[in-house]
């Protein structure tokens, strides 16, 4: 055997969206882009504000000496300064460069968190429906997932995580806007969150970190705010990027940012510092750091999203699919109209529709549509959404 039976078990758990996604490629080989509907990916077709195109190219041509060149592997000090000094009016609190660390993109943070926080055994509860990554992230640290369900509309279960903390848990990671549902936590189950994991750390006397995984913050609709983590708890970390805020997945560019009130918060950091390196990132991409430097506050108009939402929300309502409506980044993830989701599925891709089970990311029952994509892919898919439950309906 070439490969561990560990990463050939891995290859089989996380293979889904990229399945979709090659099939898609196969299909629009045989059938031709324009009748292929492919939800499968979230890669964000709205173009980068032109604002980044407009300071890329100044500090291009500015011929700045070791502009790629390495930087300090926590990043370039006036990044993090700009990133400390945007989170200071967002997350309601001070927080200084040193209080940040800029990684390659949100999955590169969160690498960098888990390395540096958890021992070989120690767990680490993710509410449910879940990113399909994060278990193999925190198997890259040694450290074990344990998943909590959320309720019906997909909103933080607290008592439920209370039950699932045990004597070796050591961080609870959160993601909202979450992947794949759209729902966003709200102020009440944040800070009711952060007030049950300082309880239980006092009374155990063992640490309990809360770690929220936001790359989809700036995505929300209809006034939705995104509470703030680092504010409602102590010993919280952020791991964000800029892949959805400003369309640019490829250029890998992100951060983390500590509470500054953590205890030993100086030994944390330099933690992070030190597994930014040794995990290989070494440094964030050093022309993106320059870049984001000069964009805080700016991000991709969130109105064409909002659109789309619409659009496909709409379409599907009226066909009879049952979903609750996304709060936040652009995924719709529906109830599957028959008990096997990867079924239908199956059947949706006999119409050239590309989704992903949502058995892919812990939730079975439903199925996830990516609608970060052409005004057109979601109209013209609506014939094969009808076809596909009914069906459904008449098995």
């Amino acid at each position: 055997m070439a490969i561990s039976q560990k990463i050939r078990n891995y290859a089989a758990q996380a293979s889904w969206i990229r399945r979709m996604f090659e099939e898609g490629i196969n299909l629009k080989k045989q059938y031709g882009c324009e009748n292929v509907f492919d939800f499968s990916l979230g890669n964000p077709n709205a173009p980068p504000p032109e604002l980044f195109r407009e300071q890329l190219l100044r500090i291009m041509t500015a011929s700045e000496a070791g502009l790629h060149g390495y930087t300090p592997n926590a990043g370039h000090p006036e990044a993090r300064k700009a990133v400390a000094t945007t989170l200071c009016e967002a997350e309601g609190m001070q927080l200084s460069a040193e209080h940040v660390v800029m990684t390659c993109g949100a999955g590169g943070a969160l690498n960098v968190i888990f390395k540096a926080l958890l021992d070989p055994g120690d767990e680490v509860l993710v509410p449910a429906p879940y990113f399909v990554e994060y278990p193999f992230y925190v198997d890259n640290a040694s450290g074990v997932t344990k998943f909590v369900a959320t309720r019906d509309d997909f909103s933080l279960d607290l008592e439920a995580i209370g039950r699932a903390i045990t004597d070796r848990t050591k961080v609870v990671l959160i993601n909202s806007p979450n992947n794949p549902t759209g729902r966003v936590y709200d102020e009440k189950s944040i800070r009711g969150l952060g007030s049950l994991l300082m309880e239980r750390s006092l009374s155990s006397g063992r640490d309990l970190y809360l770690v929220s995984d936001e790359p989809y913050a700036e995505i929300v609709y209809d006034n939705v705010k995104v509470p703030s983590v680092l504010s409602s708890y102590r010993n919280s970390i952020k791991a964000s990027s800029y892949s959805k805020s400003l369309s640019l997945p490829g250029e890998r560019i992100g951060y983390i940012a500590v509470n500054p009130e953590m205890k030993e918060v100086e030994e944390l950091m330099g933690a992070l510092i030190l597994c930014n390196r040794i995990l290989g990132f070494v440094n964030a991409p050093a022309l993106m750091q320059k870049v984001i430097s000069c964009l805080q506050g700016v991000k991709v108009n969130v109105a064409e999203y909002e659109r789309k939402r619409s659009l496909l929300c709409d379409g599907l309502s009226s066909l009879g699919y049952s979903f609750r409506k996304p709060e936040g980044a652009f995924y719709l993830f529906p109830r599957s109209p028959i008990t096997d989701d990867v079924e239908f599925v199956r059947l949706l891709q006999k119409r050239r529709i590309l989704t992903v089970p949502g058995t892919g990311f812990g939730g079975p029952g439903y199925f996830r549509i990516a609608y970060c994509v052409d005004d057109a892919t979601i109209m013209n898919a609506m014939g094969g959404f009808k076809e596909a439950i009914d069906e459904a309906s008449n098995r």
